[in-house]
């Protein structure tokens, strides 16, 4: 089976039309949470979810903007963007976010947005931290996101090595364990403000990283008519 993996969309619609556009041919679309929050068009995007019959988990904005999850946590920014959401978000959309589960398994694979000890909040932000979530999931590889920076932990022992998030080849994949992040469709932080995802074959063992150009300034100018804070508008065109 061949997995188109995206995560942290972030209500950015410019941005997942153009990883969209970009794909190949794939037998599913997974989706590993913050579909919403931050961007301008939380509805367009859960609805271009739905026609591409996508297998999606729920992340912290999402949660937030339906009122499941405390967002006191939340940065200012952040918070605003998510009250913002919370007040646009159509019926159907409020129905399709509160259906995710915080889990998702399938053969080889299980898939989440922090982490999978702490499917909402944890971030997977260094080896260490990978390799203490080990032991939270059964499956041989786990999808995460909500960190919005591409990368592959692999498994050594009862270690963790850092596989780059290169876009020149494709990765092998062997029988060693993975916890692998594609970065962000909506809101990259690497430096590279163009949309990041990743193509999936478990059967040929290979991970691919992706990265696609899209309509940056037309996801500002949105965001701007709806007055969005100011620093979500401007980190898009600086990818952080």
């Amino acid at each position: 089976m061949r997995l188109a993996v995206l995560s942290d969309i972030h209500a950015n619609l410019a941005a997942l039309d153009a990883v969209c556009a970009d794909l190949p041919e794939v037998d599913q679309v997974w989706v590993l949470g913050d579909i919403v929050g931050y961007g301008p068009q939380p509805n367009e995007v859960i609805g271009r979810l739905q026609e591409l019959g996508a297998m999606a988990v729920t992340g912290n904005h999402d949660g937030a903007a339906i009122g499941t999850v405390d967002a006191s946590w939340f940065n200012p920014d952040a918070a605003a963007a998510v009250r913002w959401t919370a007040t646009v978000l159509d019926a159907r959309s409020t129905a399709y976010l509160a259906a995710l589960p915080e889990v998702r398994t399938d053969g080889e694979l299980t898939a989440v947005h922090g982490s999978p000890r702490q499917p909402i909040w944890e971030y997977i932000t260094d080896a260490g931290i990978a390799a203490d979530n080990l032991d939270a999931f059964a499956t041989r590889h786990c999808l995460y996101g909500h960190t919005h920076l591409p990368l592959i932990y692999r498994a050594d022992g009862s270690r963790m090595t850092v596989v780059p998030a290169t876009t020149a080849d494709a990765i092998a994949l062997d029988l060693r364990r993975t916890l692998m992040n594609p970065g962000s469709v909506g809101q990259p932080r690497d430096g590279n403000p163009d949309a990041s995802y990743l193509l999936l074959d478990i059967e040929a063992g290979r991970a691919e990283f992706r990265r696609v150009r899209y309509d940056i300034a037309l996801t500002q100018r949105l965001m701007r008519e709806v007055s969005l804070p100011p620093w979500l508008i401007e980190r898009l065109a600086l990818g952080r």
